[in-house]
């Protein structure tokens, strides 16, 4: 179903509504991408990865919404206009709250684990393609990510992220009793978004979280 460009708001962003046959509340997938797709055309970002793939489909049972950085600027610099957007879509369609997944894919997953982990209580879940975890993340905040599932797919070949850094991540969240699962592709580089986000088990998976009780909002 092609996706609709929103330009009203700090953030112009790619749209696309749930299937029309839906009869209730549905999860919403906002996605934030990586640095190269930074700009003022929107069109950029259905060139690959999740946003094409939603362009591609037939209606999906959620709302989908990809906003887009003007250049030079990174999504921790811009969470509070995220966090605005989100708030804006979960009043205006019809999204249920409690089932709302971040991902990102490079510069976006590090946003995406920022935003994620200074407002844990917004995610069902977190989905994580080719990027690290800011350092600027403290432990704190880490520890808030544990009551949110979380997917992490990296390339066995990406030269930008060492394996071992992953790990320990993914290590440190078990840890604190975080539910995560890491997916390596071995022969796969840095740019493995069209592999990950159109592998039918993960869109299962986006539909199927749901926040947990014990996190407050």
């Amino acid at each position: 179903m092609p996706v609709e460009h929103i330009s009203n708001g700090s953030l112009p962003y790619l749209f696309s509504p749930v299937s029309e046959n839906a009869n209730q509340s549905a999860p919403l997938v906002l996605f934030l991408h990586g640095a190269r797709d930074r700009g003022t055309d929107l069109n950029t970002l259905l060139k690959w990865g999740l946003p094409r793939f939603v362009d591609a489909s037939a209606p999906l049972p959620y709302v989908f919404a990809a906003p887009q950085l003007p250049e030079e600027q990174t999504w921790v610099e811009r969470e509070a206009d995220v966090i605005a957007l989100l708030d804006h879509l979960i009043a205006s369609q019809p999204i249920d709250p409690s089932r709302v997944i971040i991902s990102g894919f490079s510069l976006g997953t590090a946003g995406a684990w920022h935003i994620a982990a200074s407002h844990p209580g917004h995610f069902a879940g977190l989905v994580a393609v080719s990027g690290r975890v800011p350092k600027t993340l403290e432990a704190t905040q880490l520890a808030a990510l544990k009551e949110i599932p979380i997917q992490i797919f990296q390339g066995g070949k990406d030269e930008k992220l060492p394996i071992e850094d992953t790990q320990q991540i993914v290590d440190t969240l078990r840890g604190l009793g975080g539910t995560v699962d890491f997916t390596l592709l071995p022969d796969g580089d840095h740019f493995i978004a069209d592999e990950v986000y159109g592998d039918p088990k993960l869109q299962q998976w986006l539909v199927s979280q749901s926040r947990r009780a014990s996190v407050a909002v």
